[in-house]
């Protein structure tokens, strides 16, 4: 506290902060970046373990043999599903019914904002089916979930058919505490939200259904299931959920022990465990694994039916069958095996999943980075911004600065005579630019859907491709807002003017990415990465042009489109420039559908948020 109130020292301080205030970002930048690369070093991860006393063994005997029961269910199936032209209600129904368990559908409808083309759908209508197994030790007071996506085409039959199998070999088992719902969902995520919307009684999506007619227990834990071939060589597991949701890092370890008990190939992100830990190889391997994670977690997308789940506080997990050209090859029964023996472990749990982690990073299966250990990355990032907006805070209070002095940003510092007599700058004149950059955001947000009937009317569009056109026109007409705000600004020509804009502008970046980094980590890192630097470093003065360039190329609509060739290089499926445009500009239409079916966050924080304040540093560079 006397460093502080002691004017001398306080003065000292202001000066040693401002020369060496450069340097400490730069430092800071490096390390923060260098933190995140080392998350995937095997010694800097913790191994994963079983932190629920109930599921803490996989000394459980499985008895289900009915590989070829559920091959012959997956053809029925089949032909069932190409004779219905869609999913077959009344064979599953009377299958169910068949095989003892309370059978119960739902009919649900749901119109798109604009029509979804890679889909080729508008009004989407479909019929969920589901079969509840009631518990015969225990009242109907807890459930699990066992759910499948009814797919078009050939997809997912085989799912289908071990579902029912699966029904078919716990029908006959008396240890069960809890009931078993399953569950064959159409159109996907659509179908999936509105079951869950009628299960739990309510409505944020604007589904309409039929509504629930049977009800089992509060669900604890949900698995989706995808196959899509009678053997697998391997099974991959997706953990990403709607807005970067994770499930308890429980039941990922349910998944990865009962696999290595019955020497089934697991894989996340689509890509083995090494073993040679210590190589580099594996470690470049490990961190592509992570960089998938942080691709896919940032997208807000859910990579599974499960990722509804997480919405409710139901843990669950997308398991999907992989059949490559490894030699290895599993089939139906030992996918049942794995599927029987977690649903005993599950059976067993007394509480809902909680002791375990919900914020991680899994650079492998038996491995993985808790929010202790990748928080101080993103950490180092922000504290940029508290350094730049420190240094501006104490020109703006008229500490005293030697004529030599330089300011952070590399332009001289005002004279002594302006430190003196400086002219207070009202914040009135920093309206304007907030008022106009936040107004271009909600245009953003809300034009395109309104206006998609008028832009249809006028130009030979689809109304699709109105609402996307719509986006990226409104997104590039705010590179003229700064012509327009010194318009209506007065006593904009001072640099105290800018000073205190940017000051507003980082302090404003800083809270957005930390409030952001606290619900989807991957989502914050990956904006503070590319905007931080950039945002410390434009000014009016200097290379103008060069930092133009530096700010369009960490715009938010350029950091998807470099996210999209990066998943693209780490699949190890490389496309070309054409390519990569149509992919963004499916990612577009895509983040506004999420945000409007399921209740993503992604779009209207970049619209409402990020770019309105990316906005305000455009407006700093060409301050006048």
């Amino acid at each position: 506290m006397g460093l502080l109130s002691d004017p001398y020292r306080r003065r000292a301080l202001s000066r040693l902060l401002l020369r060496l205030n450069t340097p400490l970002c730069i430092i800071s930048f490096l390390v923060g970046l260098g933190w995140f690369l080392g998350l995937a070093f095997h010694p800097f991860t913790l191994r994963i373990y079983m932190s629920e006393n109930a599921m803490g063994s996989t000394m459980v005997e499985e008895h289900f043999v009915h590989g070829e029961r559920a091959l012959s269910y997956a053809r029925e199936f089949a032909g069932h599903k190409k004779k219905a032209g869609g999913m077959p209600v009344a064979w599953l129904e009377k299958t169910m019914w068949n095989l003892g368990l309370e059978v119960y559908k739902q009919s649900f409808s749901r119109t798109l904002p604009f029509p979804d083309e890679m889909r080729e759908r508008y009004m989407v209508k479909g019929t969920n089916v589901y079969g509840i197994l009631r518990a015969p030790r225990a009242a109907s007071t807890e459930s699990l979930v066992l759910s499948v996506p009814c797919s078009e085409g050939q997809q997912n039959n085989q799912a289908v058919g071990l579902m029912l199998a699966l029904a078919s070999h716990f029908r006959g088992q008396i240890y069960w505490a809890k009931d078993i719902i399953f569950l064959v969902n159409e159109h996907d995520l659509i179908g999936m939200e509105a079951w869950l919307e009628a299960y739990h009684d309510v409505n944020v999506t604007e589904v309409h259904s039929s509504g629930m007619l049977g009800r089992a227990g509060a669900i604890q834990a949900a698995i989706a299931l995808e196959l899509s071939s009678d053997v697998i060589t391997s099974f991959d597991v997706a953990v990403e959920g709607l807005n970067g949701q994770l499930p308890n890092l429980d039941l990922v370890h349910l998944f990865y022990s009962f696999c290595q008990k019955n020497g089934l190939l697991c894989t996340i992100q689509g890509k083995l465990q090494r073993s040679d830990w210590d190589s580099l190889p594996a470690f470049v391997h490990s961190l592509q694994t992570m960089l998938l994670m942080v691709l896919k977690q940032g997208s807000g997308r859910p990579q599974g039916d499960h990722g509804l789940f997480l919405r409710y506080h139901i843990e669950a997990i997308t398991l999907r069958g992989i059949n490559s050209f490894r030699q290895y090859k599993f089939d139906m029964g030992m996918v049942g095996t794995t599927l029987e023996g977690m649903f005993r472990k599950l059976n067993n749990l007394l509480e809902r999943l909680h002791q375990s982690y919900f914020f991680y990073l899994l650079p492998s299966l038996s491995r993985f980075v808790s929010i202790g250990l990748y928080m101080p990355a993103f950490g180092f990032l922000i504290l940029i911004l508290v350094l730049k907006a420190l240094d501006l805070w104490m020109k703006l209070s008229h500490y005293d600065v030697e004529p030599d002095d330089r300011l952070c940003d590399g332009d001289q510092g005002p004279s002594p005579v302006a430190l003196e007599e400086p002219k207070p700058t009202s914040l009135l004149t920093l309206a304007p630019p907030l008022l106009i950059c936040h107004a271009t955001g909600l245009a953003l947000y809300f034009v395109p859907i309104l206006g998609q009937q008028v832009a249809t009317q006028h130009f030979p569009v689809s109304e699709s491709e109105a609402v996307v056109l719509t986006v990226i026109a409104i997104y590039v007409a705010g590179l003229a807002l700064p012509h327009n705000t010194h318009r209506v600004l007065t006593g904009s020509g001072s640099d105290r003017g800018w000073m205190t804009l940017k000051l507003v502008s980082l302090l404003y970046l800083a809270m957005q990415l930390g409030c952001i980094a606290l619900i989807n980590f991957s989502l914050g890192f990956l904006l503070a990465v590319t905007m931080v630097p950039v945002a410390a470093l434009v000014q009016p003065t200097g290379p103008k042009y060069l930092y133009a360039v530096l700010l369009v190329l960490v715009t938010p609509a350029a950091t998807l489109l470099f996210c999209i060739f990066l998943y693209q290089e780490l699949i190890e499926y490389p496309i070309s420039l054409l390519e990569g445009w149509q992919r963004f500009l499916q990612a577009i239409a895509e983040g506004l559908l999420d945000h409007h079916l399921y209740g993503s966050i992604v779009f209207p924080f970049i619209a409402i948020f990020v770019y309105p304040c990316w906005l305000l540093l455009w407006n700093v560079l060409f301050w006048k």
